[in-house]
């Protein structure tokens, strides 16, 4: 099974680990439990507004934390293609305004993944499997 990472999962995983879901923590810790991890090319962005906004912070380069966060068993980035561009404003409704929600969800059914999230507004989307 594919699972997609979204922003928060993927930056808890590489800063904050504990505050995971025992179910995904033991997915995370297990890559023989999943065929490929994803993550949208939209999520090092978040990060990096996250960063900018100075909503979080980090002792390191950025750039350097990005590349070593990237660096996980069986990831794979998803670039944001023209086509995900597309499906991420017509996605079926009724859904929330958050673009880089959009995107994620448009990346997952593109690819046929299940997204690991805390996220309820997207774990209540029927049109997109989610994990936590």
């Amino acid at each position: 099974m594919r699972y997609l990472l979204d922003t928060h999962a993927w930056i808890w995983w590489n800063m904050h680990p504990e505050k995971l879901s025992n179910r995904v923590l033991t997915l995370l810790l297990e890559p023989n439990k999943y065929k490929e991890l994803l993550l949208s090319a939209i999520s090092p962005w978040e990060f990096s507004k996250l960063l900018e906004k100075k909503r979080i912070g980090i002792s390191c380069n950025p750039e350097e934390w990005i590349e070593k966060a990237l660096n996980m068993p069986k990831l794979r980035l998803v670039p944001l293609t023209p086509g995900i561009a597309y499906r991420s404003t017509s996605l079926p409704q009724p859904f929330n305004g958050d673009p880089a929600d959009q995107i994620i969800i448009a990346t997952a059914r593109d690819e046929n993944a299940t997204i690991v999230t805390k996220d309820k507004i997207i774990k209540k989307y029927k049109h997109v499997r989610s994990l936590w």
